[in-house]
C-alpha cells in the first residue's frame, strides 16, 4: 500500500471511530422536563396519583417527557398554585378552585351542596360542566382535567340522626362549608383540617364536615362517635390540574395527544379513589365500634331543603356578573341525578 493510501486509510478509520463515539451524544434528544406543584402531603393518595400520572406520561412518551412532582406545597402554596402556573413558577399543578374564591365564579356551582353521594359522580360532573360551558375563567392556563371530592358529610361526637340534632352544635368547617353548617342550624367554627383532631378531643367543637375518608385519614374516627351520611346536603370541592399555557403550546402535537389521553384516565382514577378511601374509612369506623348513620329519604330531603337557599343565592350572584348561573345550576342538578342513579 502506498504512503498516500495508508494515510487516507488511517484518517478514514479515525473519522469512523470518532463518529461512533460522538453520534450517541448528538442523537440522544434531551427530554422535556416539567415541574408539577402539589399541595397535598407526600403520602396522600391524591399526591400518589399525581406521581403515577407523571410516570405514565414518561412511559407513553418513551421518556421524551419527565415530570417532577413537588408535594406538600414545597414549590407553591395551595392558594398560590393557579397564579404560580400562569407565572411559570411551576409548569403544571393541582389545587382547589375554592382557595382563590372569586377567581372561578361560574365553577363555584360544583362546590354547592347539590346532594352528592359519590366522588365518581362529582368528578364526572365537574368535567362535564367544563366541557359544556368552557368558562373563560380558565383561559390563562391549559386545563388538563378536573376532579371533585366525595361528599362532605357530618362527623360528630354525639350521633346525628335528624336535622334537629345539629341545632346549636359547634361544627368545624371552612370556606363554603361554613354557610352549609349555618343553613343546617349548626354553629360554624373556622378551622384547618390539621387542628380538628385536637379540637374534637378537647370538646372545642362538637363535630366537623368533610368527606368520609377524612375520618380515617385524619384519625377523627378516634374522637367522634359517628359519621352521618347527610347526602341531602352533600357538597364537594372542585380541583383543577392545569399547565402553563406557553409550556403547553410548546409541546409537539403527538405529546399533547398523549397528555389528553392520560388526563381523561386520571380524572376517572381520582374520582374512584375518593370512593375507595371513603369505603375504607367507613369500614374502619365500624370496626372501631363507631356508627355510620344512613339517613332516610325523608330526612335527606329535609337537609336538601335547608341548604336550597344557597343554590338560589348562587344564581343571583352569577346574574349580577352576567354569567349563566341558572343554566349551570340546572345542568349540574340534571346531570348529577343521572350520574347518581
Amino acid at each position: 500500500m502506498g504512503r498516500s493510501k495508508l494515510i487516507f486509510s488511517v484518517f478514514f478509520l479515525s473519522v469512523i471511530g470518532v463518529s461512533f463515539l460522538i453520534t450517541p451524544a448528538f442523537s440522544q434528544v434531551k427530554p422535556i422536563e416539567l415541574t408539577y406543584a402539589q399541595f397535598q402531603p407526600a403520602q396522600h393518595f391524591n399526591n400518589k396519583l399525581s406521581e403515577s400520572y407523571a410516570k405514565e406520561i414518561e412511559k407513553r412518551t418513551s421518556g421524551r417527557v419527565k415530570i417532577t412532582v413537588f408535594s406538600g406545597g414545597t414549590l407553591i402554596a395551595a392558594d398560590k398554585t393557579y397564579n404560580g402556573i400562569i407565572q411559570g413558577i411551576a409548569d403544571m399543578g393541582m389545587s382547589c378552585m375554592s382557595y382563590t374564591r372569586g377567581k372561578f365564579p361560574l365553577s363555584e356551582v360544583i362546590d354547592l351542596p347539590l346532594g352528592y353521594k359519590t366522588g365518581v359522580a362529582a368528578t364526572k360532573l365537574i368535567n362535564l360542566f367544563y366541557e359544556k360551558f368552557k368558562p373563560k375563567e380558565y383561559n390563562e392556563t391549559e386545563i388538563m382535567y378536573f376532579m371533585a371530592h366525595s361528599p362532605g358529610i357530618l362527623h360528630s361526637k354525639k350521633p346525628i340522626y335528624k336535622l334537629e340534632d345539629i341545632k346549636g352544635q359547634k361544627i368545624r368547617s371552612s370556606g363554603l362549608a361554613t354557610r352549609i353548617v349555618t343553613k343546617l342550624g349548626g354553629v360554624p367554627v373556622g378551622m384547618t383540617m390539621g387542628e380538628t383532631y385536637d379540637s374534637l378531643s378537647r370538646g372545642v367543637v362538637d363535630g366537623t364536615v368533610a368527606p368520609q375518608e377524612s375520618a380515617k385519614g385524619w384519625r377523627w374516627g378516634e374522637v367522634v362517635s359517628a359519621s352521618t351520611q347527610s347526602f341531602g346536603a352533600g357538597y364537594s370541592t372542585g380541583f383543577f390540574v392545569a399547565m402553563n399555557k406557553k409550556k403547553w403550546n410548546s409541546l409537539p402535537p403527538d405529546i399533547q395527544k398523549i397528555f389528553r389521553e392520560v388526563n381523561k384516565e386520571w380524572a376517572d382514577k381520582n374520582g374512584a379513589a375518593w370512593d375507595y378511601y371513603d369505603k375504607e374509612a367507613r369500614d374502619w369506623m365500624i370496626s372501631q365500634g363507631k356508627k355510620v348513620i344512613a339517613l332516610s329519604p325523608e330526612e335527606n330531603a329535609k337537609f336538601a331543603a335547608a341548604v336550597r337557599p344557597m343554590l338560589n343565592e348562587y344564581v343571583e350572584n352569577m346574574k349580577k356578573q352576567g354569567l349563566p348561573g341558572k343554566e349551570a345550576l340546572d345542568f349540574c342538578l340534571a346531570e348529577l341525578k343521572k350520574l347518581e342513579k
